[in-house]
């Protein structure tokens, strides 16, 4: 039996989806949400094969939401958006469906889906998805963290700098230290430069909470920020700095 959880803010897109799956008596309806809170925690809970998403939702998007799972599943979007998006979306997601959505197109949809390779394949595209949505998202104005059971919502302006981690990013703030599974080079991407700086392969700091540099070693130095911590500052980093900061 394939599971589905749906995430959808409006009750009718839900109730439309689950009526054009009763067509596929393989595929189970496990869980149906209201937002990315709920959707996020059904998606840990129940772990499903698949997931119609919608993506305009209130508290957190549905771009959101996936960041925020682990193992991520294959999705099918249940939404409309712009262009480049849908270009996205026919690259590496299972499929997307505009609202609002006929049986026909959707009867589509769960063909590619069910079809083996698509099967394999769509949760893999879930994470390909995002790195390029993020490509072209705009400035990054919030990020939400997973931290235990809760999800929290962190603005951007009380980050103080970013610190890799493996496969992590360590976010500290002025709050305290949280973790988020995404690249240096993501959030390099998105955040703003006029406020953001990547001074070292392992750090982006926030420009505004350097207060000074001091050398460290040949070809390297150390930021010294506003409260006091170093980070540590590469000679390509040092070299940015000059220029963003006119030294």
């Amino acid at each position: 039996m394939i599971k589905a959880v749906l995430v959808d803010d409006e009750p009718l897109a839900r109730s439309m989806v689950a009526e054009y799956l009763e067509n596929f008596p393989q595929v189970e309806v496990v869980s149906e949400c209201n937002d990315g809170f709920e959707g996020a925690k059904a998606i840990m809970q129940y772990q499903p094969d698949l997931v119609f998403l919608d993506i305009q939702m209130p508290k957190i998007n549905g771009f959101e939401m996936l960041e925020i799972i682990d193992n991520q599943p294959a999705v099918i979007f249940t939404t409309a958006f712009d262009e480049y998006a849908i270009q996205a979306f026919e690259q590496h997601a299972v499929d997307y469906l505009l609202k609002p959505i006929t049986r026909a197109r959707f009867d589509r949809a769960m063909a590619k889906f069910l079809d083996t390779q698509h099967l394999e394949a769509g949760k893999k595209n879930t994470r390909n998805l995002l790195d390029k949505i993020h490509q072209t998202d705009g400035k990054l104005e919030r990020v939400v963290v997973k931290t235990g059971a809760k999800i929290k919502i962190i603005p951007v302006s009380s980050i103080i700098y970013l610190e890799a981690d493996d496969d992590y990013v360590k976010i500290h703030t002025d709050e305290g230290l949280l973790m988020k599974n995404k690249t240096m080079a993501s959030f390099e991407e998105q955040l703003d430069p006029a406020e953001f700086i990547r001074v070292h392969r392992s750090f982006i700091v926030k420009i505004d909470q350097i207060a000074r540099l001091e050398p460290y070693e040949k070809d390297s130095y150390v930021a010294i920020l506003a409260d006091g911590r170093q980070v540590s500052v590469s000679k390509s980093g040092y070299s940015r700095l000059k220029q963003t900061l006119g030294m």
